[in-house]
């Protein structure tokens, strides 16, 4: 949370907070600022971000401007407001955390499916955290000022989280994550048959440029508009027209293995934000598509599950190692694909 004081020209408030930054890339072309900031924040609408420009909350380089300015490359666009974003004004909540490891250092957690890990836009309660500050005094802030957060993993990714207890736990592990020391293996359901056996996908992960919600791979020319971003798979069980595969990361980009995955033309099954909540594959026989929409009905979210987590405890230095078993919904799905294959497999063809 960044809190603002006179930097600002003309600020008849003292006491303004940061609640969102952006800076326009090098290939930004002149965009109005109310475009510009649907294009970054989430869950919000152009009525609100034309009302906060009104009301003298949307800021270019310092200086306050309407909906119409238009926001060019090396911009510093930023959202003021006279509270503190919302996200960080933290309410304990006795919901339930199912812990696999605990001591006075640290914690491992199994986060289910469906659960926020922190407050966000939109999601200011029922998160992890909230029931992390509930059960746990005196967490230390990590660098975005959240509660015990060493990492994070999607909503709708469920798995194994290393939560730090102490100060000193919070910058060894952070140091490990940063280092890309700590190991962190994900099993996922995708769309298509892989043909290699294992693989690695390496290609720079940012903003989609049109998509708000989105990642995409930037390459080639375009690199600079990523961060460098590595998945090494491995195919677990091909089962026709989706393969179950192990990917394992080597740094940690927001939806890396969502993105990377549908980079090399396998989107997550299920995955609605990048498109794999539709049939990407097979054939276009009615009883296939009430298939795929039993199997959608089964695994009501993406088919990722963080199922490894490893990491050099940041006391005794000893190797530390988890793994969780794969949840049901992923399960039933995988077993409803792997009869759907036998059946195709003994009729000697694919539809």
């Amino acid at each position: 949370m960044t809190k603002i004081g006179d930097s600002i020209e003309d600020q008849q408030n003292d006491d303004l907070y940061e609640h969102h930054r952006f800076v326009a890339t090098k290939g930004q072309e002149p965009l109005r600022v109310d475009k510009f900031l649907m294009n970054f924040v989430e869950n919000t609408t152009r009525n609100k971000v034309q009302q906060a420009a009104k009301e003298g909350s949307v800021y270019v380089n310092d200086v306050a401007v309407k909906s119409n300015y238009k926001v060019k490359a090396g911009d510093v666009v930023r959202v003021l407001f006279a509270h503190p974003p919302y996200e960080f004004l933290l309410t304990p909540e006795d919901l339930p955390i199912d812990i696999v490891y605990e001591d006075d250092t640290l914690l491992v957690v199994n986060k289910a499916a469906g659960m926020v890990v922190h407050p966000g836009h939109g999601n200011y309660s029922g998160t992890l955290i909230n029931a992390l500050i509930y059960h746990f005094e005196n967490l230390p802030n990590n660098s975005s000022n959240r509660p015990g957060l060493v990492h994070r993993i999607d909503k709708d990714t469920s798995g194994l989280l290393v939560i730090a207890k102490t100060e000193t736990a919070m910058a060894h592990l952070s140091k490990q994550f940063f280092n890309k020391t700590s190991e962190r293996e994900y099993v996922a359901l995708v769309w298509g048959h892989i043909e290699d056996d294992e693989g690695t996908i390496e290609g720079n992960i940012g903003r989609h440029p049109k998509n708000r919600l989105q990642n995409t791979v930037y390459i080639g020319d375009q690199e600079e508009l990523g961060k460098p971003a590595v998945t090494h798979f491995k195919v677990l069980e091909r089962l026709g027209y989706v393969t179950l595969v192990s990917c394992r990361l080597e740094t940690g980009r927001t939806h890396q293995i969502r993105v990377h995955m549908k980079h090399i033309g396998h989107t997550l099954f299920n995955d609605e934000r990048y498109g794999g909540d539709k049939i990407l594959k097979g054939t276009t026989f009615t009883k296939y598509k009430q298939f795929v929409d039993n199997c959608f009905k089964v695994l009501p979210r993406q088919a990722l599950h963080a199922r490894t987590l490893g990491f050099v405890h940041p006391v005794t230095n000893e190797k530390m190692h988890f793994e969780t078993d794969i949840p049901e919904d992923i399960m039933a799905c995988v077993a409803r694909w792997r009869k759907y294959a036998k059946n195709q497999g003994d009729s000697g063809s694919e539809d």
